[in-house]
C-alpha cells in the first residue's frame, strides 16, 4: 500500500498567509499541519508517498518535506493542476501503479490515526473505505448515506435536502479500482474531476465502497478560525510541561511547552501553549492556547489563543486574542483600552 497527500491547491481562504506560504504549512502548535498527516503515515507500514504539489507552493512543500526522511519516508513529488481530487489520483496513477493506498488531505487534522482504517480495508477486502464525521452543517460538506451493513449508497456534494449529516473528511483508502472509475466520470460544473463522483461510479460498477465514521476530533484548517480550532485542538490533546528554556521572575504555569533558548522575564505564561526556540517573552502575558514561533519576541504585552508565526514581534499591545500572526511580522501600538483580532501575513507591519 502506499499514500498520496494532497498539498496543492491555492488557499484562497486564507489570504494573505498564502500568498508566501502553501496552506498546508501554516503551523498548528509551531509544526506545519502538513507534518501531522504525515506523522500519522509514518505510523503505519506504509513508506512509498506520493506529494501532490501546486506550481505556486511546491517549493515551499519540498523546502519542509525534502527527501521525507525525517519520518523514513520515501518522497514522491507530483505536480498537478487544480482540477480536482480525483484529477490528482489520475495525475499520480504512474506513481500508484497497481497498489492500493490512502489518501489524505495535507490540510486536515485528525485525531485518530490511521491503523485501524488500513487493517478494515484490508481485513475486508475493501475497494474504498470513506472516512466520515458527524457534522452539524451537512450542507457545506460532501454528504454520504449508508446502508445498515455500513456500505456506503448515495453520495451528494454540498445537498441541500436533508441526507444525513455524514460529511467525507478527506481521508480514503482506495483499490486500484478507482482507476476504471475516473476514467468513466466528467468533469463537474466547476471544471474538476470530483473524488465523489468517482466514488459514486465505483458503487454503480459493484466495487465494494464502505465507510468509517471517526469517533475523535476532525478540523479541516482551511480559514483562519479553523486554525485557530486546530492550535488550541491539538495544545489540548499533546502538549505536556516541558521548560527547557531560561524562566526568571516569570510564573509558568499548566502545561507549557519552552523549547531551548527561549526566555521568560518578568512574564505570566498559562498552558496548554507552546513557546519556540530562541523565543524572548519578557513583561508579558502569554494565555491559554497560543503557539508563539521561533526566534519571536512578546514584548511589554498580552496574548491568547493566538497563532504568532516565526521573527515575529509584538510590542506594547495590551490585549491581542484569537488572531493568526504571520512569519516577520511586527506589530506594535499606537492606542489603547481594546482588545484586537488580527489575521495578519507575512512581512507585515502594523500599529493598532
Amino acid at each position: 500500500m502506499k499514500a498520496l497527500v494532497l498539498s496543492g491547491g491555492k488557499g484562497t481562504r486564507l489570504r494573505p498567509l498564502t500568498f508566501t506560504c502553501a496552506k498546508q504549512l501554516i503551523p498548528v502548535a509551531n509544526k506545519p499541519i502538513l507534518g501531522y498527516v504525515l506523522d500519522q503515515i509514518a505510523a503505519t507500514p506504509i513508506k512509498k508517498v506520493g506529494l501532490i504539489t501546486a506550481h505556486e507552493t511546491g517549493h515551499f512543500v519540498e523546502e519542509f518535506v525534502t527527501d521525507g526522511s525525517k519520518w523514513n519516508l520515501d518522497i514522491c513529488y507530483i505536480p498537478q493542476k487544480p482540477l480536482g481530487l480525483a484529477h490528482a489520483v489520475k495525475t499520480a496513477r504512474p506513481f500508484l501503479g497497481q497498489d492500493s493506498f490512502v489518501m489524505c488531505l495535507g490540510d486536515n487534522v485528525t485525531g485518530q490515526g490511521l491503523e485501524r482504517f488500513i487493517k478494515k480495508f484490508r481485513t475486508e477486502h475493501l475497494d474504498a473505505l470513506i472516512i466520515l464525521k458527524e457534522v452539524n452543517t451537512p450542507s457545506s460538506f460532501g454528504i454520504a448515506q449508508l446502508d445498515d451493513h455500513g456500505n456506503i449508497i448515495r453520495l451528494v456534494e454540498k445537498p441541500k435536502t436533508d441526507m444525513g449529516n455524514l460529511a467525507i473528511i478527506g481521508t480514503y483508502l482506495f483499490s486500484n479500482r478507482v482507476h476504471d472509475a475516473i476514467e468513466r466520470i466528467k468533469p463537474s460544473w466547476r471544471g474538476e474531476l470530483e473524488i465523489t463522483d468517482a466514488i459514486q461510479e465505483m458503487i454503480n460498477m459493484g466495487c465494494v465502497v464502505k465507510a468509517e465514521v471517526l469517533d475523535s476530533w476532525w478540523l479541516d484548517t482551511g480559514k483562519k478560525d479553523d486554525i485557530l480550532s486546530a492550535n488550541a485542538q491539538i495544545l489540548d490533546a499533546y502538549v505536556q510541561a516541558d521548560v527547557r528554556g531560561q524562566v526568571v521572575n516569570s510564573t509558568v504555569t499548566g502545561r507549557v511547552r519552552v523549547e531551548e533558548g527561549a526566555q521568560i522575564i518578568n512574564s505570566v505564561v498559562r498552558g496548554p501553549c507552546v513557546i519556540g526556540r530562541k523565543v524572548l517573552v519578557e513583561n508579558s502575558f502569554i494565555g491559554p492556547y497560543t503557539s508563539i514561533g521561533d526566534d519571536s519576541k512578546i514584548c511589554n504585552s498580552s496574548l491568547e489563543y493566538c497563532v504568532v508565526q516565526q521573527n515575529v514581534t509584538v510590542h506594547d499591545v495590551e490585549r491581542l486574542e484569537e488572531s493568526l500572526i504571520g512569519k516577520n511580522t511586527t506589530v506594535t501600538r499606537s492606542s489603547r483600552g481594546r482588545v484586537i483580532k488580527l489575521n495578519v501575513g507575512d512581512y507585515s507591519e502594523l500599529a493598532v
